[in-house]
């Protein structure tokens, strides 16, 4: 027997064919979908990144906290390993030597910056602004820096960005930073214990607004926050890489609600962080870790109000550092 095809009725033969032409247009819609959403998101390396934050209790330290938390969920397999520092020139250094792929320093730090691997350090995003704050007892005669002459101050660790512009604002108010105050080589935290067990007279500190160590100590002791308006213009024209970099500036009252005196702004000034990484970290990498910075500002700011300022018109502007490729890439794929 010769076998023959059964041919159809028309009506039967089309209902079939639409059928079959709709559940290839399902399956090419779904590859479709899932093609654009894996191109929309760029595939990284995965394991631990070194992230180089800051002082203990300082706004570095608690920002790479809440930033690692975020990660677990935007970027699965990338796990942040945070390494405390003495601040923005010792991060510069982890980061270029290759200890870091990561980290946060003031501009005016990475434009003086003269250790190895300067020109391999690139920029991801231009984060908050720091506010340098002169704290003391309430009850000080401090009134302005110049004040501060014989006195015990706290002006930063070695390697900080805080005892950068420390030096220089000091300088500007007439006072060697060397000779005129006994300085004291602290961080935020141990500064801010030493004010209160009256073993310093005064300290600066620069980070983002409020700053924890600060908002605790003046939970447990009076203190007041010491104008330096009068010295950002002379501060911001002086010697050295990154004296543009600072701005005139206002802590505002509300910042330490229990400062006194109460409900007072100070006229300061502030200079820009900037993430930072290196040349050669995988381009796949920063592109997720820059859409992640910008991503989390909401989570993150809720508890570091500093962070609510990152913001996508401005995270582009990273100079005085070039941007890396990757954050070049995320920045363009989400230009309007």
């Amino acid at each position: 027997m010769t076998w023959r095809p059964v041919a159809l009725p028309r009506t039967v033969a089309r209902s079939r064919l639409g059928r079959t032409a709709a559940a290839l247009l399902l399956v090419v819609g779904g590859l479709g979908g899932w093609w654009l959403a894996a191109a929309d998101r760029a595939d990284y390396p995965r394991g631990e990144i070194g992230f180089a934050t800051g002082v203990q209790r300082g706004v570095y330290d608690r920002y790479g906290q809440l930033l690692r938390t975020y990660l677990h969920t935007a970027m699965p397999g990338a796990e942040l390993r945070l390494d405390n520092s003495q601040g923005s020139i010792d991060n510069l250094d982890r980061v270029a030597s290759g200890r870091d792929s990561f980290a946060i320093a003031t501009a005016d730090s990475v434009a003086s910056y003269r250790g190895d691997g300067k020109d391999r350090l690139r920029g991801i995003a231009r984060l908050y602004d720091d506010y340098l704050q002169l704290v003391v007892p309430a009850d000080s005669k401090v009134q302005r820096a110049s004040d501060l002459k014989g006195l015990r101050v706290g002006v930063g660790q070695s390697r900080s960005g805080v005892l950068l512009v420390t030096k220089r604002l000091l300088a500007s108010a007439g006072l060697d930073p060397d000779q005129d105050v006994a300085a004291a080589n602290l961080g935020v935290g141990d500064a801010a214990d030493q004010l209160k067990n009256g073993q310093l007279d005064a300290f600066f500190w620069s980070g983002g607004l409020p700053t924890s160590a600060l908002s605790d100590l003046s939970d447990q002791f009076a203190i007041r926050i010491v104008p330096l308006g009068d010295l950002a213009e002379a501060v911001g024209h002086g010697e050295g890489g990154g004296a543009d970099a600072y701005r005139a500036a206002t802590i505002p009252a509300d910042a330490y609600p229990k400062a006194r005196p109460a409900a007072t702004a100070v006229a300061t000034l502030a200079v820009p962080n900037l993430l930072i990484t290196r040349d050669d970290v995988d381009p796949a990498l920063v592109e997720r870790m820059t859409q992640a910075v910008i991503d989390s500002r909401d989570a993150i700011g809720a508890e570091v109000h500093a962070a609510q300022v990152v913001d996508l018109r401005t995270a582009v502007y990273t100079d005085p550092l070039a941007l890396h490729e990757g954050a070049r890439r995320y920045y363009l794929s989400v230009k309007p």
